[in-house]
């Protein structure tokens, strides 16, 4: 659809929407205005400033009557997709803040020149007022240079521009909720969940909880509105009851309400629609305890569902064979369902860019005593793969004729499959030693969880069993995801980078974590290798069944890590192996990257949902569109669905 910066807008298609019930599609209809309610949430906890700057800007692109046509209001509208896109002023997927390329001089004169009214002022502010706040934020590149920072050794929080904490230093915020442990607990919620961590004036610590009559209320009470207006077409009483249960959990901001609404949530097999609302994943807090908001509207893909109920019926058998040791398997696995769904509309950190599958609930106890709930989102994957198809990428970067087929010919097949292991199985294998605290790998928690997931997926994708199942056609597919995978953790997921930066995201870090670990290992014997050919370096691979068995061995220790909570381990692995990023290899990543003329990120617009009525008035359909543009949808959700104060 559009490009800009490093980003690509594609549209997703809801296939099966018309083939609803009415009841149904009205369902998806309040659950997704349910979703589009909490768009302002997800902005304010990205970071403090980031509601006024998307407010600001916006009334600029609305009203300026300048040169719309001159580079500085081009470039604007460039940054203002970008702030729409990641949420805030930072990036989407590596964090930092964006370097506008229009001056401050232009921005000014535009604030001054449109209707002050339009803007997002304080009470008694002006728009040079504002214009003085805001011009550091986005311009000056050491102010507030990162939405969460990962480096060793630093405060995380005191050198982290995301919301969630305020004059709190990273130990006080640890002491904070260690103190609220009870290790005898075999039942914990997630303590710090739900609410911004603040520091009083006298020095005491306190928590701003995120319900109605809290903060963000204004955001929330129309949540839980269009919740319980779902609740009224809920498909049957167990539905009902799940969103009725998360309502009340938004009302109290209890977090004991939240893990029954995660129960009964995991227990609701039978719905065909449904949804996920809510605080829900910590990877933008540093300390891995405050979740961002989310939202996904969806309902169940019938024909795709049978790979992962295959995959979810045997759970007991991966468990057993896995690699890792005995004492850190689950004795019963249990609660394990999984399914390919189709999305219907996307929010909060799952728009505009979003996951392609999805394992829930997080909490340990509530996976280990009553299961977990996964879903491969197939008409997500199938846009990624059409953006994919004939864009030169793999005549670029794979080695030879032989990998080229391998991935023709089992490339979507196996990385379809490689994201159901990873989020039906790996998720949710393993299990905690009794008394150790689920968060005491602290800031690398993300990053070894990601990349348990993905080596259970990547240790079994090449399993007999699976031929075995009718999962994969061939003995040889699964060296297509082995091949995709290592080029991509070793080389060219680099293109995502900034050169002389770090790799800080957990996902990015979990994958060259996996790869230059396995690279390692397997170099000295042959297993693989770089090559040099005609200037440019490619992998090679040599033993692929000696790839799964170190693949095997890497899942072990990451197991043996969570299972018994080794900080150190973690923070060395992690150091060693994920963080640092070769130069001269990125360099040449980027240059090659940059003659194919591709956006390493993408994103999608939402389709439209309006209710059909007769003339009494009556609702008789529900209607889907695809018409609207990223723009349109961007100034639409921001006039419609915008209700909190700019200042929290």
């Amino acid at each position: 659809m559009e490009r800009f910066a490093d980003l690509q807008i594609l549209r997703y298609r809801v296939p099966g929407f018309e083939e609803l019930t009415k009841r149904q599609k009205t369902l998806v209809y309040c659950l997704a205005e349910a979703a589009l309610w909490g768009r302002d949430i997800l902005f304010d906890q990205n970071g403090r400033f980031n509601l006024r700057v998307r407010r600001t800007l916006e009334a600029i692109y609305t009203n300026f009557r300048g040169d719309r046509d001159g580079d500085d209001f081009k470039s604007m509208v460039v940054y203002l997709k970008r702030v729409w896109f990641s949420s805030g002023i930072h990036h989407h997927y590596g964090a930092k803040k964006f370097v506008p390329a229009f001056s401050p001089d232009f921005l000014r004169a535009a604030m001054l020149a449109i209707d002050s009214h339009t803007l997002p002022l304080a009470e008694g502010q002006t728009a040079a007022e504002l214009f003085d706040l805001l011009s550091p934020v986005i311009f000056d590149p050491d102010v507030m240079p990162k939405r969460m920072n990962q480096a060793e050794g630093e405060d995380l929080l005191l050198t982290s521009a995301c919301n969630y904490y305020d004059g709190v230093t990273q130990r006080e915020a640890e002491r904070f909720y260690d103190a609220m442990k009870d290790p005898a607990d075999t039942t914990p919620p997630s303590f710090g969940l739900n609410s911004r961590l603040v520091k009083e004036a006298d020095g005491t610590l306190r928590e701003r909880v995120w319900r109605v009559g809290g903060l963000y209320t204004e955001a929330i009470e129309k949540i839980v509105y269009w919740l319980k207006r779902a609740g009224e077409v809920a498909e049957n009483p167990a539905q009902r009851e799940v969103i009725a249960t998360l309502a009340r959990y938004y009302e109290t901001g209890d977090l004991h309400g939240f893990d029954t609404y995660s129960i009964l949530w995991v227990d609701d097999l039978q719905s065909r629609v449904d949804f996920v609302n809510g605080f829900i994943e910590t990877y933008g807090d540093p300390l891995g305890l405050k979740a961002s908001w989310e939202s996904l509207v969806d309902f169940k893909d019938i024909e795709g569902t049978r790979r992962t109920e295959t995959i979810s019926a045997h759970a007991q058998w991966f468990e057993d064979h896995s690699p890792v040791a005995p004492a850190f398997k689950k004795e019963r696995v249990k609660g394990v369902s999984a399914k390919v769904i189709i999305a219907a509309l996307l929010a909060g950190d799952l728009y505009p860019a979003t996951a392609i599958g999805i394992n829930l609930p997080n909490a340990n106890w509530i996976r280990a005593t009553h299961g977990s709930k996964s879903v491969s989102i197939g008409n997500i994957t199938a846009a990624y793969q059409d953006a994919a198809r004939g864009n030169g990428f793999n005549e670029e970067f794979v080695y030879g004729d032989e990998e080229k087929r391998l991935i023709e010919r089992y490339g979507n097949l196996t990385d379809n499959l490689h994201t159901d292991l990873h989020e039906c199985l790996g998720h949710g294998s393993g299990k905690l030693l009794p008394g150790v605290d689920p968060d005491a790998l602290k800031a690398y928690g993300a990053t070894i969880e990601e990349a348990r997931a993905d080596l259970f997926g990547l240790y079994y994708i090449a399993d007999a069993k699976l031929v075995e199942l009718g999962l994969l056609p061939s003995p040889e597919a699964y060296k297509a995801q082995y091949y995709t995978y290592l080029m991509n953790g070793l080389m060219t997921q680099l293109v995502r980078i900034q050169p002389g930066h770090d790799v800080e995201e957990a996902h990015e870090r979990n994958r060259q974590l996996i790869a230059r670990w396995v690279f390692r290992k397997g170099e000295p014997e042959q297993a693989l290798e770089l090559v040099r050919r005609d200037g440019k370096t490619y992998l090679r691979v040599h033993d692929y069944p000696r790839l799964r068995q170190l693949f095997g061995e890497l899942l072990a220790e990451i197991q043996r890590i969570k299972s018994t909570g080794d900080y150190d381990a973690a923070r060395r692995l992690v150091e060693e192996y994920a963080v640092k990023v070769d130069p001269g290899l990125h360099a040449e990543m980027l240059a090659r990257y940059r003659k194919l003329d591709l956006a390493p990120y993408k994103g999608f617009v939402n389709p439209r949902y309006e209710l059909v009525k007769n003339d009494a008035g009556e609702v008789v359909d529900v209607a889907i569109g695809y018409d609207e543009s990223y723009t349109e949808q961007m100034l639409r959700y921001s006039r419609d669905y915008s209700p909190l104060p700019s200042v929290n």
